[in-house]
Order: C-alpha cells, then structure tokens, then sequence
C-alpha cells in the first residue's frame, strides 16, 4: 500500500516537465517493469538551480521523480550526489518493498544528470 506522501506527490508531482537549456540530462529505466525516467537540471554557482522531470510508470516512480526534485533543488552538486534511494523513500514515508526496486530510479536519474553535466565541464 502506498503511504499519503506518495499518494500526494502522484496526484500532484512537483517540477514535471522539460529544461530546454538543460546543463545536463540524466535518463534511466528498469527494463523488468518498464519504467523510463528522465531528469533536466540548470547549475549555476555549482548548485541546482532548477530540476525537473518527465517520468513513464507507475504511481511509485512519478512519485520519486517528483521527491528527488524537491530535495535536490537548491542544493551543491557535490550535496545532491549524497541522496540514495533510500533517502527518498524514507521522504515519502516508504514505498511497498516490491516497488523500492523497480520504481526508485529517481536518485539514480539525477545522478546521471549531474555525470552529464560535469562531462560537459
């Protein structure tokens, strides 16, 4: 079952969309479940300025996507690196254990997005 956190953020996900100018794009999937995540980030002073996400799944990875965002934005890249999985499902007040691993793709998306963006350095 879903806790209310996770309900909320699905219902109303935080920062969807698409960053045209994006610094850096991070895309990542489960290919067992199909779920497809990508993040758009915008650095500027070595922090994330801005993040958001497009994310094809199920209620548990719109949900994280829409978390990471809220716990990322503002922070140093260097910060943002540190969220886990587990920090994120801890945020949401849990995810059903047959969802931790194939719908919390969200940190392993931002992580990308900062690879993409410091490769680009």
């Amino acid at each position: 079952m879903y806790s209310k956190k996770v309900i909320e953020h699905f219902n109303n996900p935080r920062n969807m969309g698409e960053i045209k100018d994006a610094d850096g794009i991070g895309t990542v999937g489960n290919p067992v479940c199909g779920d497809l995540m990508t993040m758009y980030i915008k650095v500027k002073d070595g922090r994330l300025e801005d993040i958001k996400f497009k994310t094809f799944g199920c209620a548990a990875a719109i949900a994280t996507s829409s978390m990471i965002t809220e716990l990322a934005k503002g922070k140093k890249i260097e910060d943002a690196l540190k969220i886990t999985r587990n920090d994120i499902a801890d945020e949401l007040d849990g995810l059903p254990p047959i969802k931790m691993h194939c719908s919390n793709l969200a940190a392993d998306g931002l992580h990308e997005a900062i690879k993409d963006y410091l490769s680009k350095k």
